[in-house]
């Protein structure tokens, strides 16, 4: 492979995937770089199964496009996504197989260079600009230049190594993750109401049965397999250290055993079994790559003018402050969705380096709501537009970015209440 590109992109999940496929789509010769064994990020590796996000929740209008909605056509054409879906919000439920293969396909079609198995090591810079990533495989580390970056990390890996000015959570608050758990042998026409689950774990509790920390949580059922995806098994750890990670993978997998018993005393699931956990905790929170702007709370709940928007977020507050404490929501305003400027995207101190995904710089409430998948594909393809025009031109702004979007498939709207 090449080792200079116009626009490397670091984390291969949603936010990643669009980055990549837009900024080769606008010109630039891209590479995506990924630690894991395939793309897809949360949904493939963590078993996040729901792309939140793209729909408003009062009237389930979708508002994110452009890469997200050839994914969805990707995965409709495979039968392997439901319809919108409404939970607590507005969300679709899809097979992870048919994404890793729906995502390949996306990034070899758009001529995205893909590297698997590869993680970002170390980065050199030159004044106020990234210049060069080193990545670490089985053979060895290896140094990648280009001209503008994406950090779509999840952990904002890159600009840490970069020396980029980065932040752990909000205010000292970092949310829990959550370990999916796929449980299979219950019956297609079994239905498992909310309230049925929530006596169920509290006679587990009474009967000594131990490592059950939520009594709620979202359980749907997924397309192709008709198995049963469960999000309960919570815990409190530092994303970015290894040893308290693997503490709590290892006690998130004691509580799936521990659900699965309580599955089993539901009516018509005594087979129930584990198909699979994780094989990683769905991590919410960790470093932010603090931008140029920092959306507030306020903002996403009240909001105003979006004639600057380069992404779209329509997922309400959601908020998981500790293991088995309730989560919190607080909902999105008319017309249901926020825009996010391109300065969000923006490091504030590193010229060439954009965030995608859970990266994406916030406060404790509009974070809760930016996090989450089907908004990774916003804020991705915008910020993997805006380095290949920065690559390409030195710098770039809004209108230009928007432009490129929009002849990209993207919907952006020109005033907050375009959609009403």
């Amino acid at each position: 492979m090449n080792q200079q590109y116009d626009v490397v992109v670091a984390g291969g999940g949603s936010g990643g995937v669009a980055a990549a496929v837009g900024a080769s789509r606008a010109g630039a010769r891209t590479l995506l770089v990924e630690r894991g064994p395939c793309l897809g990020g949360a949904a493939t590796l963590r078993n996040v199964v729901t792309y939140c996000g793209l729909y408003t929740r009062d009237d389930a209008t979708q508002v994110v496009f452009g890469v997200a909605e050839e994914l969805l056509a990707e995965l409709r054409g495979m039968g392997a996504v439901s319809e919108p879906e409404r939970f607590t919000a507005v969300a679709v439920v899809f097979d992870p197989e048919s994404v890793k293969r729906a995502a390949d396909e996306m990034c070899a079609r758009a001529g995205v260079d893909v590297l698997l198995h590869s993680s970002v090591l170390g980065a050199t810079r030159d004044g106020d600009r990234l210049t060069t990533i080193r990545l670490a495989d089985h053979s060895g580390s290896h140094e990648v230049t280009a001209t503008a970056f994406v950090d779509a990390t999840g952990e904002a890996d890159l600009a840490h190594h970069a020396g980029s000015e980065v932040r752990y959570g909000n205010d000292g608050w970092v949310q829990n993750g959550t370990l999916g758990v796929r449980v299979g042998g219950i019956p297609a026409g079994v239905e498992i109401a909310g309230k049925d689950l929530k006596s169920a774990v509290r006679a587990a509790k009474r009967a000594g049965v131990e490592h059950l920390t939520s009594e709620t949580g979202l359980t749907a059922r997924m397309p192709v397999s008709g198995d049963l995806i469960t999000y309960l098994a919570d815990e409190g750890y530092d994303a970015r250290d290894a040893a308290d990670t693997s503490r709590a993978e290892a006690d998130a997998r004691r509580q799936a055993q521990a659900y699965l018993r309580v599955f089993r005393t539901l009516p018509g699931c005594a087979a129930a079994y584990l198909v699979n956990t994780g094989p990683e905790l769905g991590t919410r929170e960790s470093r932010y790559v603090v931008g140029g702007y920092q959306p507030t709370e306020k903002e996403v709940l009240s909001p105003g003018p979006t004639g600057d928007a380069v992404a779209v977020g329509a997922w309400p507050i959601e908020y998981h402050p500790g293991p088995g404490v309730p989560s919190e929501w607080r909902f999105i305003g008319r017309p249901g969705y926020y825009g996010i400027p391109l300065d969000v995207l923006r490091s504030s101190d590193t010229a060439n380096l954009f965030a995608a995904g859970r990266t994406v710089d916030g406060d404790r409430g509009a974070g809760g709501s930016m996090r989450v998948m089907g908004t990774a594909f916003a804020t991705g393809h915008a910020a993997g537009v805006a380095a290949a025009l920065t690559a390409r031109d030195g710098d770039t702004g809004t209108d230009p970015v928007r432009a490129e979007l929009l002849s990209q498939g993207v919907w952006l709207p020109q005033a907050y209440d375009e959609l009403s």
